[in-house]
């Protein structure tokens, strides 16, 4: 049985609240942050393996059931209706019940409905699994950078989620050399890409006993009350640090916020947020819609919006794209598997720079490096240019992705951290959603050209709405007033 929330705390419940965030944030890495971040990142493979396996396979299924244009929109299109829905609800979870309890919940649900999906006998089959297994593994990259946010230290937050993306997007070459290997076979007198499936379920069925050992955030702890426990969770992590940092004692907390411009210190005030205690601990949908949070959400959803399309555009069409370049489907399975080696290898580019440099700005420079790899994709005409330019596509949409994960998860507090990044990633999942209706008909009727023209557009008017609207985040504290 779900526990019920916590109660709303005191003012002093809410200094202390705060100190236990600073305690996380002058924190040196730990033992602990390594794990975490390993277990976090084992699992977001099988969410990158997820997202580009149909994509990956799209051409395979299409001649194995005969699928027609609409069916195969539809069975690209389904796991991300599901992770629409995934998003939404199991935000809400993360920030009710806990960071720990959703993330095992999601894995369950992913790992079921993938396992079914593998034994689809027709298309309607195969649609309802894909989009029921999309309901679990929706949540997983919102609760991830909700969780990295919580439990890393400010300046080494960016390096080690970028870290744990690294590690994640091995499943995207991984499923791309899987696809090449297994698909010609029947091993078993099983299809090739139905192992695909099982692969992913039993994979995150690993990792789900994996995540019964995390540990629950201490801020999401501390937020909802729960003070014993955050400190014995921060008091355990400190134990392993040594050096200053570690040792510096903290400054005394205190129940009256700092007056900030215009507006005078209260009482009863939490003084890492400045809004009531008690206002702070109900992690209400509407609340992103104030004065004080609307710009910032406005920013993030015309984000979620326009990102997939230069991420998943390319990672869901690309057996399309060259399909329409006229090579087969093993040959075009083989310069996906090559280009798709450039999403681990950008994660990786992405470490040393992404908490040296502003996080907004790094996003609108890599955006410009997508739209420009991706132009000479469409219009490579031979097998080198094809690779050379699909793995530069790749490379640079996982230096975007490592930046924009960070980034999103940087923008609310605590207590309602999941519920409204959970809000503006759903965006994402239904824009990726309609995407094979957006695009498959603008590839068809206007070949490759256009359609990176299309997402050279989208990308643009990203990379200006970040600029313009975004705020300064990198080396900040997650609880820090903007």
């Amino acid at each position: 049985m779900l526990e019920t929330a916590a109660p709303p705390r005191s003012s002093g419940d809410g200094a202390a609240a705060a100190a236990i965030g600073e305690r996380l944030d002058r924190m040196p890495i730990t033992s602990t942050h390594r794990q975490l971040t390993a277990v976090v990142g084992i699992g977001l493979l099988f969410d990158t393996f997820e997202n580009n396996l149909a994509g990956t396979i799209s051409k395979v299924l299409q001649n194995d059931f005969a699928f027609n244009g609409t069916t195969l929109k539809l069975v690209l299109a389904s796991a991300f209706v599901g992770q629409f829905i995934g998003s939404l609800a199991l935000g809400r979870v993360a920030d009710r019940y806990g960071r720990r309890r959703a993330f095992l919940i999601n894995l369950a649900l992913y790992s079921g409905f993938s396992l079914l999906a593998a034994f689809s006998p027709n298309a309607v089959w195969l649609i309802a699994a894909r989009f029921l297994a999309g309901i679990g593994i929706g949540a997983e990259q919102t609760l991830s950078d909700c969780y990295l946010a919580d439990v890393l230290p400010a300046s080494k937050r960016g390096r080690y989620t970028a870290w744990a993306y690294t590690l994640a997007f091995c499943g995207v070459p991984a499923v791309g050399f899987a696809a090449l290997w297994l698909v010609p076979l029947s091993p078993l007198g099983i299809d090739g890409w139905r192992w695909l499936f099982i692969l992913g379920s039993l994979g995150s069925a690993v990792v789900w006993i994996l995540r019964r050992r995390l540990i629950e955030s201490p801020r999401w702890l501390a937020a909802n009350g729960r003070l014993e426990e955050a400190e014995l969770l921060v008091a355990r992590m400190e134990s392993q640090s040594e050096g200053p940092a570690a040792r510096r004692p903290l400054r005394s907390p205190t129940t009256a916020a700092p007056a900030r411009e215009g507006v005078p210190a209260r009482e009863g005030v939490s003084s890492r947020e400045g809004v009531p205690a008690d206002a702070e601990q109900r992690p209400r949908l509407r609340t992103i819609f104030t004065k004080r949070y609307r710009r910032r959400t406005t920013m993030l959803w015309i984000f979620s919006v326009l990102s997939v399309f230069g991420y998943y555009g390319f990672g869901a069409l690309a057996p399309q794209i060259l399909a329409a370049k006229g090579y087969g489907v093993v040959t075009g399975l083989g310069f996906i598997a090559l280009s798709f080696l450039g999403y681990p290898i950008g994660s990786a580019l992405s470490l040393p720079i992404i908490d040296r440099y502003e996080r907004k700005t790094l996003v609108g420079i890599v955006a410009a490096a997508m739209v420009a790899t991706g132009m000479g994709f469409a219009y490579a005409d031979s097998a080198v240019p094809v690779v050379a330019f699909g793995f530069g596509y790749t490379l640079c949409s996982n230096v975007f992705s490592n930046v924009s994960h960070v980034y999103l998860a940087e923008q609310y507090p605590t207590a309602f951290r999941a519920t409204a990044s959970g809000a503006a990633y759903s965006l994402s999942k239904l824009s990726a959603a309609a995407l094979p209706f957006i695009l498959l008909p603008v590839l068809d009727a206007y070949g490759p050209g256009m359609l990176f023209l299309v997402i050279a557009a989208a990308m643009a008017l990203l990379a200006a709405t970040v600029l313009l609207l975004g705020d300064r985040t990198t080396g900040a504290s997650v609880d820090m007033e903007r």
